[in-house]
């Protein structure tokens, strides 16, 4: 890559409540289809069992206090992990042009059949340009939702820019709190993009292995419980009778649906009480995981499309979830890790936070209406400024520029 290109960052923090991923992407060009790209550095910033248990409960049971408090601390937390990033990459903040934050999650709710739909990210923009010194762009749903859309997913469009492979069908899956799939064909635009989410990835699961182990164990390490565990076959059948898992795309979904509500229902409805009962519900919620994910394969993508499944999200380091799918979608191939990807899997998502901010300073639509189901293509995001504006007549896309990448340079295919 040439030494000119538009230095971004991406922060992202999932429904899975790992922690806080920042990376610093670098972009050279202006037309999405033939950009250059390069990862300049990436880290993952982990949440504390206390950050963890407070995001939860707050998720569960806060009022507005407790969100407006959850807000400008998680600001200030996403603000660490950039500058974290910033000092092991040997970037000023000077140099980026402006971060993309997703946020936290706190609530995420489609519109209904009267149009009715409602999406809450957190972290405050303000206090991240503030602590950082240069500018924010957040809020990326709430204008494709006010357009109609689902405000989700927002990846399939970053997807294409960075990761489509020419002659080859892909079906990204993300396997974080929820599941969703990006679907690139070998040829065309990206109006032929296919994405939307499948269902529940490892909410379920995280939350019935804290129940398991009383609070020990945040997930199930390395689906240990889950190999252990037999199905049980009349309660996967009731899961897989989820009327979402019926709803055509455009559809997202979120912890309101396959959240710890969900978790407690099921707990309630089985009844575990030794450690090997809690092993086949866990084996029974991965099996609904991998289940979920077939059918919406087999009922919402073209048939004989995909030739490749590539695997992200923390379910990827799941062995109990990647060998149930890759017995399940045989013959197709599924694949995990950066060389499959084009990028390490983990940063992913920080880094399409990161191009659509990119978007938003070039003024350039990133939202699928074919994807989210809005009315058409819109501008996403929200503008922070930092604590120095630039000049009036200075377009924020050409400022400022970044320098030769260090790490992590790749180029999309032509």
């Amino acid at each position: 890559m040439s030494t000119d290109g538009t230095l971004l960052g991406g922060l992202m923090s999932g429904t899975s409540l790992d922690g806080v991923d920042a990376l610093l992407l670098e972009v050279r060009g202006s037309d999405p289809a033939s950009i250059e790209w390069g990862v300049r550095g990436f880290l993952t910033e982990p949440f504390s069992p206390e950050e963890r248990d407070r995001i939860a409960e707050v998720i569960a049971t806060g009022g507005v206090r407790d969100i407006a408090f959850l807000g400008r601390d998680l600001g200030r937390k996403f603000a660490g992990a950039f500058r974290n990033l910033l000092s092991e990459s040997g970037v000023s903040p000077t140099e980026v042009a402006a971060v993309g934050s997703h946020g936290q999650t706190v609530w995420h709710e489609p519109p209904d059949a009267g149009g009715r739909g409602v999406t809450l990210q957190i972290g405050d923009p303000a206090t991240l340009a503030e602590e950082l010194g240069c500018a924010v762009v957040s809020d990326f749903r709430t204008r494709d939702l006010a357009a109609g859309g689902q405000g989700a997913p927002l990846v399939p469009w970053c997807d294409w820019v960075l990761l489509r492979r020419p002659g080859k069908g892909r079906a990204l899956q993300n396997l974080g709190g929820m599941g969703n799939v990006t679907f690139l064909p070998g040829a065309g635009g990206p109006e032929g993009v296919i994405g939307f989410d499948t269902g529940p990835g490892v909410a379920l699961l995280n939350g019935a292995a804290r129940l398991a182990s009383g609070g020990e164990d945040p997930w199930d390490v390395d689906g240990r419980r889950a190999t252990r565990g037999t199905v049980l076959p009349d309660v996967l059948d009731e899961l897989m009778r989820d009327p979402f898992l019926r709803t055509p795309p455009p559809r997202s979904t979120g912890r309101e649906r396959f959240g710890d509500e969900r978790v407690g229902q099921i707990v309630a409805r089985t009844g575990p009480a030794r450690q090997d009962e809690w092993d086949d519900l866990l084996a029974t919620l991965a099996a609904f995981t991998v289940n979920s994910v077939v059918a919406a394969y087999r009922d919402f993508l073209p048939a004989g499309a995909v030739e490749e499944v590539v695997l992200t999200g923390g379910g990827a380091k799941n062995p109990s979830l990647v060998s149930g799918l890759a017995s399940a979608l045989a013959p197709i191939p599924v694949r995990t890790g950066a060389t499959a990807l084009g990028m390490d899997p983990d940063a992913r998502e920080a880094a399409a936070f990161a191009l659509l901010a990119w978007a938003h300073l070039r003024g350039i639509p990133a939202n699928l209406p074919q994807v989210t189901g809005a009315r058409g293509p819109r501008v996403l995001g929200s503008f922070t400024p930092g604590p120095t504006r630039p000049k009036a007549d200075t377009p924020r896309a050409n400022t400022p520029k970044a320098g030769t990448p260090k790490v992590g340079t790749r180029r999309t295919d032509p």
